[in-house]
């Protein structure tokens, strides 16, 4: 059984997403930027909250936690690692560790880089991956190394590649524009962003993302190919050296 999603835009450019059983009926919200766009599709569909999953400790994407659980009475699930940052936790969990929306089994990857004790939650046909692996990118390494989100990709990137990418914003439209200078001549990146302006003119989510157009497209999950490593005049490097080159042109872009 796959969990029925709904992208709910926040905030500026935020996402919070709402992962719904039908056959028992519960639901959980990723992430909470701010609670009344999340209250009003609740109340629209006629389900009820009865979990909350936090990917990472960043004001945008818990602020409206508090709101949220005075509400509904949600059940708030994060990173034990992150427990000091993060609303008050009912559930703290570690990677590897199972949770439930209903009957549906997830698990927890630790996906940190963008910072220490980021999670993503991974579910059958979906992946929740906040500010980690984004539509196109990845997040700016504001607490971790290029390594350590290497290798934090690099775990996203071994899932069943018709995963659907549920990422914490709409950042694409850039992404598009800056990943065409590492690779001006990838025929399914230019067909990507030519998709993505139109989508966009219309306001159009671009999120969530399948994850092989990911592979096909995203030069963060693409460092280890040679085609890549000639683009940015490393040919010898190793895997994580090119994405944290890559990277660095991404911050100066």
């Amino acid at each position: 059984m796959q969990l029925e999603i709904l992208t709910l835009p926040c905030l500026k450019d935020n996402y919070a997403f709402l992962a719904h059983d039908p056959v028992t009926g519960a639901t959980a919200c990723v992430d909470v930027p701010e609670a009344k766009p999340i209250l009003t599709a609740l109340r629209d569909r006629g389900w009820t909250l009865t979990d909350i999953f936090l990917t990472h400790h960043h004001g945008d994407h818990i602020d409206g936690v508090a709101d949220l659980v005075a509400a509904t009475g949600a059940r708030v699930t994060g990173a034990k690692a992150d427990a000091h940052r993060l609303p008050p936790l009912d559930t703290a969990v570690v990677e590897g560790d199972t949770l439930m929306i209903g009957g549906v089994t997830g698990r927890v990857i630790d996906v940190s880089g963008h910072s220490v004790g980021h999670i993503a939650f991974a579910f059958p046909g979906a992946v929740f991956t906040g500010d980690s692996l984004m539509a196109l990118g990845c997040g700016r390494l504001f607490e971790g190394t290029p390594a350590q989100m290497w290798a934090s990709l690099s775990k996203l990137a071994a899932l069943p590649q018709d995963t659907l990418v549920c990422s914490g914003h709409e950042y694409t439209a850039s992404n598009a524009r800056f990943a065409l200078t590492i690779e001006p001549d990838n025929p399914d990146l230019i067909s990507r962003a030519d998709r993505i302006t139109r989508d966009r003119a219309q306001n159009i989510p671009t999120v969530p993302s399948l994850l092989s157009q990911e592979l096909a497209t995203n030069p963060f999950l693409r460092a280890h190919l040679p085609e890549i490593k000639a683009a940015v005049g490393m040919p010898d490097a190793a895997d994580d050296a090119v994405f944290a080159e890559i990277r660095a042109r991404k911050d100066r872009f």
